[in-house]
């Protein structure tokens, strides 16, 4: 810039020739023309020739990916570097700046450039809050395509986080979710930040006013913890939990693709183990010397301790059908048949559903996934087919009875009466036990005469040698015989003789 003033001065103010200019700057006659060419005092910039990159080969490639995914929505798009490991699969031997330098350029190009604004910077104590959010993730459970629901929850000191995955945004799903996290970071934090979900929040009052939900607040009131939450449409509030969000994807999400999950809870187990990787992979945004990890160790002493697991169920009051069933969450489940017709209440959980009658407990099942499916409990009916056995024919809820008990009914149905003949043996299982009954029909079908039937009273006796106490080999006992026992062969000649007379008196008397 000196040497371009001085140029400058010297033709404009001096008057001098380029020739005279040349001489006594000792500059090339073609430099000097080209700084009075400019016109104005400006830095040479040095432009790097356009040669082909490691990347060119790639490029037509590259741009229908992006296209692609620009018509994808933004959760769902590749990372730069997802598309660095696929171009590097191609054959890609180039560098990621040189990759990210072009995609920049070409979403510039398109006009996809996003207007960044300004937020605050915020700071937290150890142990002083947590920031909850859910999000939403597409995956393969099971050969099924399913979007999931995923609960964050994320420490705002040291940056640990756990991820657990549900169907729904139920009330039952939150509570878990909470149980889960809690466990698996060690403790409760003071005070948890939500944004207005309507599983915490009835209704948005002025300001920081809510009404919050009943079971949210024993929720928050069994654990512990004070709930933030945040203004109307204003997610960055919590942008600790966003931010989590939003690498999750790059970092969990595109690595669970490539997995496969039979069920949810698989997925859950998944999710907890790779939380634990990222934490030790991590460096602290903010203490870059140390991991996630070992922030959340040094948290984990200013966290309040976790207390017994909140009872985290939906409750609700149905009434049984005829057919002995309660509808819970668009699903149909069997309860004891004395409960026909009566009001009973029902509790929802993520895995479970508990039904309650009179303060006890009378039934509970594994929670059914979609809608109109049934789940059966065969021994509901017991009762109600003493009195219609046979119901036992074509019963639906005896369809997966046990392997031994399927075997003895259809040798039972075989026979004019077999049916009710099934129906008293289905009776022993309230009594002995639903496991001995089956060890016994076992060995009676393997020791089954000819003819292959096999009656109540057989499967019985076999029940009661099953469950007899076994007796000693040898009984102590203190009493003792004064008199020696000693053997009189005669004995029996003589109990003869007497009985012979005996038998002639009666018939001379006759």
């Amino acid at each position: 810039m000196v040497m371009i003033g001085k140029v400058l001065r010297m033709h404009h103010r001096e008057k001098k020739s380029v020739r005279e200019i040349a001489k006594a700057t000792s500059l090339a006659r073609n430099t000097v023309r080209k700084y009075l060419r400019l016109g104005k005092a400006e830095a040479p910039q040095y432009r790097r020739p356009a040669v082909p990159t490691k990347l060119a080969p790639y490029v037509e490639q590259l741009e229908q990916w992006l296209r692609a995914d620009a018509r994808r929505p933004k959760k769902e798009r590749r990372s730069a570097k997802a598309l660095l490991e696929q171009l590097k699969a191609a054959g890609y031997g180039g560098g990621y700046s040189r990759l990210t330098d072009y995609i920049r350029a070409w979403r510039l190009a398109q006009g996809s450039a996003a207007t960044g604004d300004a937020y605050v910077p915020l700071s937290f104590e150890l142990g002083e809050a947590f920031q909850f959010d859910w999000s939403e993730e597409p995956l393969v459970i099971g050969g099924v395509y399913q979007r999931l629901q995923v609960a964050h929850m994320k420490l705002c000191a040291s940056r640990a986080f756990m991820l657990v995955a549900y169907p729904s945004q139920g009330h039952e799903m939150l509570f878990d979710a909470h149980t889960r996290s809690f466990a698996a970071l060690g403790g409760v934090a003071r005070r948890g930040i939500y944004d207005n979900m309507k599983t915490a929040v009835d209704r948005v009052g002025r300001g920081k006013k809510r009404d919050v939900n009943d079971r949210f607040a024993a929720l928050c009131a069994h654990y512990l913890f004070d709930p933030d939450f945040c203004n109307v449409a204003s997610g960055w509030e919590k942008g600790v939990v966003e931010k989590n969000v939003q690498d999750s994807r790059r970092r969990i999400w595109l690595a669970a693709r490539e997995q496969r999950f039979g069920s949810l809870e698989e997925l859950n187990v998944w999710l907890f183990e790779r939380c634990k990787v990222l934490w030790a992979e991590l460096r602290h945004p903010e203490h870059k010397a140390f991991s996630v990890a070992e922030m959340l160790e040094l948290e984990r002493s200013h966290l309040m301790p976790k207390p017994v697991d909140f009872d985290g169920y939906v409750q609700d009051v149905s009434r049984v059908s005829s057919t002995c069933l309660v509808t819970v969450a668009r699903n149909r489940y069997s309860v004891p048949c004395e409960l026909a017709r009566q009001t009973v209440s029902t509790r929802l959980y993520p895995q479970r559903v508990v039904i309650v009658a009179d303060g006890r407990v009378v039934a509970e099942h594994a929670r059914l996934s979609g809608k109109g499916h049934t789940a059966y409990d065969w021994q509901h009916y017991v009762p109600l087919v003493q009195r219609k056995p046979g119901a036992l024919r074509n019963g639906a809820p005896f369809v997966d009875l046990p392997e031994p008990l399927a075997k003895l009914r259809q040798a039972l149905l075989r026979h004019a009466g077999g049916d009710r003949l099934m129906a008293q043996v289905l009776a022993l299982c309230s009594t002995a036990g639903l496991d001995e009954v089956l060890v016994a029909v076992e060995l009676a079908l393997e020791h089954a005469g000819p003819s292959g039937r096999i009656s109540p009273e057989h499967v019985a006796n076999v029940l009661a040698r099953l469950t007899a106490p076994q007796r000693p080999p040898n009984v102590a006992t203190p009493l003792s015989t004064s008199t020696p026992v000693q053997a009189d062969p005669g004995l029996y000649d003589r109990l003869r003789k007497l009985a012979q007379q005996e038998a002639e008196q009666e018939a001379d008397h006759g």
